[in-house]
């Protein structure tokens, strides 16, 4: 009997859930999803938290000029010497050697330690860029520390990571808001009044769609006078993304409206007088909601991989600003691949990046529909 009733009671649940309601728990029965979207979760937090995160400035070039290229270096508890209850790193003494062509031989002092600090006092910031701060997670007693080494300026790569992260992060989020209002406006128009309007629309994105991107970004680097600044740049490369990107999502706008603007709920609205804007912003796009919200997620790694693409190639952002495609550059030259592997790492988080957006907008794409039979 109480199974009944609590078979009962799921059933009333399921029936009298919101559309909201639905699409969440098919996808928290996803395993995959949710364990990206856990990764992406963190890797947001991390871009947007990446001034207290990392332990320096990431544009400060030279700042240990003694450990240039340096690789990582991992805080240990034990050593020869007994333990310690703080993590702690040994003095490394670096010089050239003609054995090795010149190369840097690194020597390691076990007998002199460096213990690691928390919540220490360093290069100032302002976080959410409004916050003036100058508390860093973690820091040295003496000298540096860089998990993940340092690059051919001496640049700490862990904090050059976490903030290049947050840099993809702003720009795939620009690119995305750019298109999708542009869609929306577009697309709704396009599929409500359809005819001739309809046609010149679907002509016009079309020839859009056509555009090779990255000759079209050429051309426009060609013309980018020298003298912009970094976040000239920066928002100037986000809104190409997001006025060639509009295209897909305005298609799939315009088939839903032409599909539902004969619906009876679209002509008692019309019967009452409301205006066509009215009409497709209150009625038409909030009866797909989920189907935008997804298409938003899965047209993230597009815009960040467009960016990284653009900035790998020197057409998109530069130094001083930290991007993943600008830490990208650094590992086209043979020497990096044989002995500079370190300049690998970013790597490993821009993969992680775009496969979190990846596998979670094929998550949502699968729950966006929770009355279909596959989600019962």
């Amino acid at each position: 009997m109480t199974t009944t009733t609590e078979n009962q009671k799921a059933k009333e649940a399921y029936f009298t859930a919101s559309q909201g309601q639905l699409i969440w728990a098919r996808f928290k029965k996803q395993r995959a999803a949710m364990i990206a979207a856990m990764v992406l979760a963190m890797l947001i937090l991390s871009g947007i938290f990446a001034p207290i995160l990392s332990p320096y400035d990431p544009t400060i070039a030279g700042r240990d000029a003694d450990y240039l290229n340096g690789a990582p270096q991992i805080p240990s508890f034990c050593d020869t010497n007994g333990c310690s209850i703080r993590p702690f790193l040994h003095t490394v003494t670096r010089e050239r050697s003609l054995a090795t062509n010149f190369r840097w031989v690194e020597t390691i002092n076990e007998d002199e330690r460096r213990y690691m600090e928390f919540f220490v006092s360093g290069d100032e910031y302002k976080l959410f860029g409004l916050i003036p701060m100058d508390t860093h997670l973690f820091g040295m007693s003496e000298g540096y520390v860089h998990l993940f080494g340092t690059d051919s300026s001496g640049k700490d790569i862990f904090s050059r990571t976490l903030h290049a992260i947050w840099t993809s992060l702003q720009v795939g989020t620009m690119g995305v808001v750019i298109s999708f209002v542009l869609a929306l406006i577009i697309g709704g128009v396009s599929g409500y009044y359809g005819g001739w309007l309809d046609s010149f629309i679907q002509m016009v994105t079309d020839a859009i769609r056509t555009v090779p991107a990255i000759p079209l970004f050429m051309a426009i680097a060609a013309f980018i006078p020298p003298e912009w600044t970094a976040e000239t740049r920066f928002l100037f490369i986000s809104m190409i993304l997001g006025l060639i990107g509009w295209p897909t999502l305005a298609r799939r706008v315009r088939t839903h409206l032409l599909t539902e603007r004969n619906q009876e709920y679209v002509l008692a609205a019309q019967l009452c007088g409301a205006s066509g804007g009215h009409i497709i912003r209150r009625h038409l796009l909030p009866s797909f909601t989920s189907y935008i919200i997804v298409d938003l997620v899965i047209s993230f790694p597009y815009m960040v991989l467009s960016e990284t693409a653009l900035s790998f190639i020197g057409l998109g952002l530069k130094d001083p600003v930290n991007s993943l495609g600008v830490m990208l550059q650094n590992v086209t030259s043979a020497d990096v691949l044989l002995n500079y592997q370190w300049y690998f790492i970013p790597v490993i988080f821009f993969v992680a990046l775009v496969m979190a957006f990846v596998f979670v907008g094929d998550g949502l794409r699968d729950a966006a529909d929770p009355y279909s039979e596959a989600n019962k």
